[in-house]
């Protein structure tokens, strides 16, 4: 039981959050009554657990938040929605076509409202839209856990201060949101992205995060950044079915066999990505630091009509990316089409300019040019370190066999 309720909170705790927060205009009520539907479902589900387990904490936390509601001195003067009838939780949901209403996008522009400064706005969004742990969302953004957790607690009491509305905001007042919308379903996208073998805590934020980026594709179809988003995403998808090996280790991207990929999402990305250029010439602006990731994946996706990948391309391409976006991530993936076009020394010398030890792309890219140069106690140690960081199974499998060939 405790395996199906770990599942349920993974895989729909998002929805039931905003649901919540939606309904009752208060993210720490919502956080607290989910948390308290699943203490309960701890203790009640048992033997029997309920036919739709993530409706029946919905239903549950749902009537949590109004007696909460009901006990608070305020609750004269405050009205939630519609609350649920009896006679019982798993009663009404069962009877209902759509139990959890998905208000995840709309808890996203609240959690990118201006007024959440922006070094919190998409870190906020991670931990309650998207249910990362406080840990995992630290590591995304590379900073410690303490910081974050002091950030998230200073986003949530601005957003009750400011009295935020629960909506999503007229088209015209997308642009102060919309980076941080954007910032918000590129991390929870790599969390998906990361384990190559779909089986992880978060897979199931690949299709959903494609589904979002898709919708608002089309909600701002004149802005070249959410298109380029949303084709980065079905070009990175495309690739899915080549990532992981028969053995079932991770399958590097420049090893990938390009007729496994999978042809209509790679359509459907050239046509986002020729809408995002499209919407930079209409504007008079260069491509901005989505558009150049999403070009990037196209560049790799042209080997499936070409045979080749052409590495000086990418090269020009990280070249652009890094004058707009300088960050560890794009400074490690740099220095990974460098070796391809410079040499591995070159590449290496990059990768130690890097500032992100712990971080585990970093260290496997490191690890990979040692050994390309014959560092062989040097790649030893930055793959252990690497492995030491709790990569994916299928990653992990990558590593160690790629630690053992430096014995062989």
């Amino acid at each position: 039981m405790g395996r199906l309720l770990d599942r349920t909170f993974r895989d729909a705790g998002g929805r039931v959050v905003s649901a919540l927060a939606a309904a009752f205009r208060d993210l720490d009520l919502a956080e607290e009554a989910f948390a308290e539907a699943c203490a309960r479902a701890a203790g009640r589900w048992g033997d029997a657990p309920p036919a739709d387990p993530a409706a029946w904490l919905y239903a549950v936390a749902r009537r949590v938040a109004v007696d909460r509601v009901r006990r608070r001195t305020t609750a004269a003067a405050w009205q939630p929605d519609a609350a649920p009838p009896e006679p019982t939780p798993e009663d009404h949901v069962m009877a209902l076509d759509q139990p959890i209403p998905d208000e995840r996008l709309r808890l996203i522009f609240v959690c990118c409202h201006p007024a959440v400064s922006p070094d919190a706005r998409a870190a906020l969004t991670l931990r309650t839209v998207c249910g990362l742990t406080t840990a995992e969302v630290a590591t995304a953004f590379l900073i410690p856990e303490a910081t974050l957790a002091q950030r998230l607690v200073r986003a949530k009491r601005k957003i009750a201060d400011a009295g935020v509305p629960y909506e999503v905001p007229t088209p015209d007042r997308w642009p102060e949101r919309i980076d941080a919308v954007l910032s918000t379903l590129e991390v929870a996208y790599a969390q998906a992205h990361a384990d190559a073998a779909g089986a992880g805590p978060h897979a199931a934020f690949a299709p959903e995060m494609l589904t979002l980026s898709g919708l608002l594709a089309a909600l701002v179809p004149d802005d070249a950044e959410v298109q380029a988003l949303a084709a980065t995403f079905h070009y990175a998808e495309a690739r899915r079915p080549a990532r992981l090996g028969p053995d079932g280790a991770l399958v590097p991207l420049a090893d990938q066999e390009p007729a496994e990929w999978n042809a209509p999402l790679i359509t459907g990305a050239e046509a986002l990505l020729a809408r995002s250029a499209v919407c930079s010439r209409r504007q008079g602006t260069l491509p901005g630091p989505r558009a150049l990731q999403a070009a990037i994946h196209g560049a790799h996706a042209a080997r499936a009509r070409t045979g080749r990948t052409d590495w000086t391309a990418i090269l020009g391409l990280y070249n652009l990316l890094l004058a707009q976006r300088d960050d560890p991530v794009i400074r490690t993936n740099r220095a990974v089409a460098l070796a391809e076009v410079e040499g591995p020394a070159a590449a290496l010398d990059a990768l130690l300019t890097v500032e992100a030890d712990g971080w585990l792309p970093l260290h496997a890219a490191r690890a990979e040019m040692f050994a390309r140069l014959g560092w062989t106690a040097d790649a030893r140690q930055e793959y252990t370190a690497a492995l030491a960081l709790s990569p994916s199974p299928a990653e992990a499998l990558f590593l160690r066999r790629r630690r053992e060939t430096l014995d062989a």
